[in-house]
């Protein structure tokens, strides 16, 4: 996106639909180490509803829904800057305001020293009873982030909450993630 369309961007405000895509289909992107978008497939294109244009040069964060718990991203960033692969659920928001729900699996693309160049996604269809549970997980978490005036205490409250929950269930968070799939 050009400078000039960058300063005037504004997030879209949610609209409670939902946007959904194809069972065979995949979301592609690649974004730099600071999650700047590079490359968007056309199913990326297509379901976030900006332009290709539009798309690259942008943070991956344009897409950010509010119903996403910051404690959630802090744990992807956290896990793919050490150079370690996730998988998640996540909750985005298109160009218009409807969200649609992924699976995605998002890994560090690295050099031949093993150096991370930036970072690659693929996102299919959620398992709907998955998105269920994760949807009840976040907003749990979410009221546990706004319970505290200082946001990083609030992530940081929430993140200590989630990791509480799957210590409770006796799973690491991939383990937790894979199971909703069954």
């Amino acid at each position: 996106m050009p400078p000039e369309t960058r300063a005037v961007w504004k997030r879209p405000k949610p609209t409670g639909r939902e946007a959904f895509f194809g069972e065979d289909e995949i979301i592609v992107s690649k974004t730099d180490r600071n999650g700047i978008i590079r490359y968007a497939n056309q199913v990326f294109i297509h379901i976030s509803g900006y332009s290709e244009s539009e798309l690259m040069g942008m943070p991956h964060s344009i897409l950010r829904h509010p119903d996403m718990p910051r404690c959630v991203f802090k744990l992807l960033w956290d896990t793919i800057s050490d150079g370690r692969e996730i998988f998640a659920y996540v909750k985005n928001m298109n160009k218009r305001g409807d969200h649609y729900w992924v699976h995605a699996h998002v890994t560090p693309t690295l050099d031949a020293s093993g150096n991370i160049l930036g970072y690659h996604s693929n996102r299919r269809v959620p398992n709907r009873s998955a998105v269920a549970k994760m949807d009840d997980l976040y907003r749990h978490l979410l009221k546990v982030e706004g319970s505290h005036s200082d946001w990083r205490r609030g992530m940081d409250a929430a993140g200590n909450e989630l990791m509480q929950t799957l210590k409770g269930l006796g799973v690491q968070y991939d383990e937790f993630i894979f199971s909703l799939e069954h």
